[in-house]
């Protein structure tokens, strides 16, 4: 599957993104962040992830940024199954941090997430990263008022993380019928 957004081109990762990839991930204060990389991140690391299998129901993808000399990769956003639900995962390499990539791939996957039947998604931030819950509620996700301890490989530990949720038949979510956000779940629909 692919996704386009305003700015964004959404898709797979491939074994030839393994340089690329690294070089953005590669980074303790992105892999922090997360729940599943571990800290330091290597070239077999990378790798791993690129070539398992997708679960069509629960795709990842590379957030990349196309440009007059080709596209270049800036993060990955993806669906995971967390405790029976499905969970929304998303990472931006710092250098393109602030540019609003994060919220713009998140709005661009939920129609994505509709069409495959998903009802709910849930997502979480550890408390030391509010931006991550801000990119959340931008996009209709709300706090639960829950506050876990979640695993950071890249930590090494377990950090208190915000959880929220998101109804995607709730008048909240960011699914609007607006052309923009009508393409990404058109492009879905055209390359499953």
């Amino acid at each position: 599957m692919f996704v386009r957004s305003e700015r964004l081109f959404l898709r797979p990762g491939w074994p030839e993104d393994q340089n690329e990839f690294l070089a953005l991930i590669d980074d303790e204060s992105v892999v922090r962040n997360l729940t599943r990389a571990p800290w330091p991140y290597s070239s077999n690391d990378a790798r791993r992830f690129l070539e398992a299998p997708q679960d069509m129901l629960l795709p990842r993808f590379l957030i990349t940024e196309p440009g007059e000399h080709g596209t270049r990769i800036v993060g990955c956003i993806g669906f995971s199954r967390v405790d029976g639900e499905v969970n929304l995962g998303y990472w931006i390499g710092r250098e393109h941090w602030g540019r609003g990539f994060a919220s713009e791939a998140v709005r661009a996957v939920l129609p994505l997430a509709r069409l495959l039947g998903h009802k709910r998604i849930v997502g979480s931030h550890f408390i030391d990263n509010p931006a991550s819950g801000r990119v959340l509620e931008k996009a209709g996700f709300l706090p639960t008022g829950a506050v876990a301890e979640k695993h950071s490989e890249g930590r090494g530990g377990s950090c208190l993380a915000r959880e929220y949720a998101l109804d995607l038949d709730s008048p909240d979510a960011c699914l609007n019928d607006s052309e923009d956000l009508a393409l990404p779940c058109l492009t879905a629909q055209r390359a499953a």
